[in-house]
Order: structure tokens, then C-alpha cells, then sequence
């Protein structure tokens, strides 16, 4: 197989950075309750560290800003837009977390490898690290795949950083594990490939039992016991002994992983759990401009949604607004379901869908708003969730599906 791990940078952050672009080259901190849980490169510059104390890293780091990032929903919908994204190259993605994917591309890389070896061409380069900066061999059919597999991770990073503004590192390895492990290794925005020989080092590189994906806290502290606790301690004991502490099926499983090897396939994630799209800007200061904004973010979104074949029961609008006095920016959200008459339109008759809801958004914004007094948006936001499967007489049906498919389907859905 060739796996890809994607492994998105300092993710809350990215986010925050993307829907408020003036925090862009400020350090920034990304905060839940006490803990700074993630930050951008320029706060990591100047000391700041994941999960310190708000505290510790206002001493290291004075200028640090703060946004608070309890409301998980922005970092959930750009997430499963990766996945998303990620799923049109490729059917067998599995979400791992908010910013990590592994992606099966073993069947891309043959029809690639098939198509060099048609064409008589074996000039195959790599795009970015080799582990180790071990040659490659281009003998080695091997080290060709993952070679290609590489080229495929770069369209990967490529995608995300072109349309959603986000960059990552990425693993290529035969497995999942290898390739999680090996995508770290050079950060941020970069990527690494693992070849076969270079495997024994890597895993003798982590210097922490803990650091195997796979080995959780409380087998790392049973393995302590009997004096383990890197990986060539691992790999030197004995079976039996481990056996004994564990039982047969973990200690087996472990000590496979300790030589980096993992049969475990990418399960594909179930479907997204909302869709959204959003636009910032400058200024946005009147009803028809901000009217103007949700017509042009609905026909995206109702095309995305009539893909994915599911009914959204529930819509919302989200705002930023800068406030002038205390010149910060202000998040607020409002929801209502949406309404059963509109529900049978979606998917077949968006167009007609598009004018009932701006007039609901727009209810919504006022609820937010005093249209009245004078106002600065820098951000409009429209979700749908809740999504619902169709009656099976409709678009959930086999044999809808059936219709549907055209090899090679694309969309991964």
C-alpha cells in the first residue's frame, strides 16, 4: 500500500488567521479556559508553546493575542472541508482528529505507475524530503510508488493550500503508522517520504515508548515496569515477558508496531456533519451588501449539499463584528430550522430555494443587528447541519445510487 498522513499546522490558529486576516503576523494564541492549546509560528518564535498556561505564555510572550477558541464549530466545518477535499482525489480517506487524515492512494499509484511504465518514462522525481536523505533507487519498484506517492501527497497540499488556505506537512509511508510518524519530520508546511530501509531508524529514533501511535499512557507506564521505555527496549524483550504483563493479543500488536508495522486499513470517515462557506472582507455596513454577500455564498453551498444527497434541517448565520470604541472583533451566531415546505426543494430545485432563504438569513441578521444604528462587519458565515438521510424512495435509494455511479467515481462519496 501507499499511505499519506496529512497533518494540518498549527490548526486553530490557521483558522482564526484565515477568518480574521489581521491576526495574520501578530503572535496568536488560541485559548480554552487556562491553556493556550495551539499558536502560530510567530508566537512559537518568541517562546509561546502548545498547551502552556495562558499565564506562563503572557510572561514569555507579552504581546501575545488571545481569541477564544471553546466554540469548536468553525474548526469542526473547515475540517471536514478537508476531509472533503481531500475525498475528491480519493475514496478512502479517514479523518483522525480535526487536523490529520490518512489517505489511501495505493490504486492511483498504480494507474500512474502503470501509465510511466507505458510510456517508457522512468524519470520519476520526488517532491520533497527523503528520510534520512536516503537515495532512491528507481530500479526499486518500491521506491518508485512511493516516489509517486510523494508527487501525489504535494497535489494534496497543493489543493488545500489553494482553496482553503490552509497549509500541512504530509507523510508518505507503506502504512499508517510509518506514514504519521514520518510526517513530522520536517515542519511547518513541508513533506517527507519514508523508504523501506529507513524504516529501522525511525522507529529507533523515538525516544519515548509514548511516541508510538498506538501505545496510550497506561500501557507505556505497565511497559515502564519491566524496565522499557524507548523502542529498541521493546523490540529487546523477550515475548513471554511481555505476554505475561499484557496478554498475547496487545503484546503481539505492540511489539509489531515497535518495528514500525501496522496492517491496519484507512477506514473512510462517515460524511461531513454540516457544510458552510463564509466571506470576509474590510467593511460590510448596509443590509443590501450584506444580502448581496449571502446570495453570492448559497449556490456553492446548495450544490455541495445536493451532491452529498442528504437534507440540512437546521441553518445558520455567523458574523464578525469590529467594534470601533474598543476596537476588537465581536463573533455571534443565530439558528432556526428550516422549514418543511423548503426541505422537498432542495437538491432538484435550488435555484428556487436560494430568495426563501436569504429572507430567513436575513431575519436571523437582524435578530444580531440594529439595522438601525450603524454597523462594520468583516465577516458572514452560512451553515446547513443537521443533515438528514432522504426517504429511501428518493435520493438514499440503492437504486438511486445504482444510477448514479460512474466509474471512476471522484467525488468518494
Amino acid at each position: 500500500r501507499v499511505i499519506v498522513h496529512v497533518d494540518l499546522d498549527c490548526f486553530y490558529a490557521q483558522v482564526e488567521m484565515i477568518r480574521n486576516p489581521e491576526l495574520r503576523d501578530e503572535p496568536l494564541g488560541v485559548q480554552q479556559k487556562s491553556i493556550v492549546v495551539t499558536c502560530n509560528y510567530e508566537a512559537r518564535k518568541l517562546g509561546v508553546k502548545k498547551l502552556m498556561a495562558v499565564k506562563d505564555a503572557k510572561e514569555k510572550c507579552p504581546q501575545l493575542v488571545l481569541v477564544n477558541g471553546e466554540d469548536l464549530t468553525p474548526y469542526r466545518e473547515t475540517s471536514y472541508k478537508v476531509t472533503e477535499l481531500l475525498g475528491e482525489f480519493c475514496p478512502l480517506v479517514e479523518r483522525l482528529g480535526f487536523d490529520e487524515n490518512f489517505v489511501d492512494i495505493t490504486e492511483i499509484v498504480e494507474k500512474r505507475l502503470n501509465q510511466l511504465q507505458q510510456s517508457g518514462c522512468s524519470g520519476v522525481c520526488v517532491s520533497g524530503h527523503v528520510y534520512n536523505n536516503q537515495p532512491i533507487n528507481l530500479q526499486d519498484t518500491t521506491h518508485v510508488r512511493l516516489v509517486i506517492g510523494s508527487q501525489i501527497a504535494e497535489e494534496f497540499r497543493e489543493a488545500i493550500s489553494t482553496r482553503l488556505g490552509l497549509t500541512g506537512c504530509a507523510g508518505v509511508a507503506w502504512n499508517k503508522l510509518l506514514a504519521k510518524l514520518v510526517s513530522g519530520t520536517f515542519k511547518p508546511n513541508q513533506q517527507t517520504v519514508l523508504l523501506p530501509e529507513s524504516c529501522r531508524d525511525l522507529m529507533r529514533s523515538l525516544d519515548h515508548i509514548q511516541k508510538v501511535p498506538g501505545i496510550g499512557y497506561k500501557t507505556a507506564k505497565r511497559l515502564e515496569t519491566l524496565g522499557v521505555r524507548n523502542v529498541g527496549d521493546l523490540q529487546a524483550l523477550p515475548s513471554a515477558s511481555l505476554e505475561k504483563e499484557l496478554g498475547v493479543s496487545i503484546a503481539q500488536r505492540i511489539q509489531k508496531l515497535s518495528y514500525g508495522e501496522d496492517g491496519s486499513p484507512v477506514t473512510p470517515s462517515g460524511p461531513p456533519q454540516s457544510f458552510s462557506d463564509e466571506d470576509s472582507f474590510k467593511k460590510c455596513s448596509s443590509e443590501a451588501e450584506v444580502k448581496e454577500k449571502i446570495e453570492e455564498l448559497l449556490p456553492n453551498l446548495l450544490e455541495r449539499i445536493h451532491k452529498d444527497g442528504r437534507q440540512p434541517h437546521t441553518v445558520r448565520l455567523s458574523i464578525r463584528q469590529f467594534s470601533s470604541t474598543d476596537r476588537w472583533f465581536n463573533r455571534e451566531s443565530r439558528q432556526c430550522p428550516v422549514p418543511p415546505h423548503l426541505l422537498q426543494k432542495f437538491g432538484k430545485e435550488s435555484s428556487n430555494v436560494i430568495s426563501p432563504l436569504v429572507d430567513i438569513l436575513m431575519k436571523l441578521f437582524r435578530k444580531m443587528i440594529d439595522v438601525e444604528l450603524p454597523f462594520h462587519l468583516t465577516l458572514l458565515s452560512v451553515c446547513f447541519s443537521n443533515l438528514k438521510a432522504l426517504p429511501s424512495s428518493k435520493k438514499g435509494s440503492i437504486g438511486f445510487y445504482l444510477k448514479q455511479m460512474s466509474p471512476p467515481s471522484s467525488s468518494g462519496k
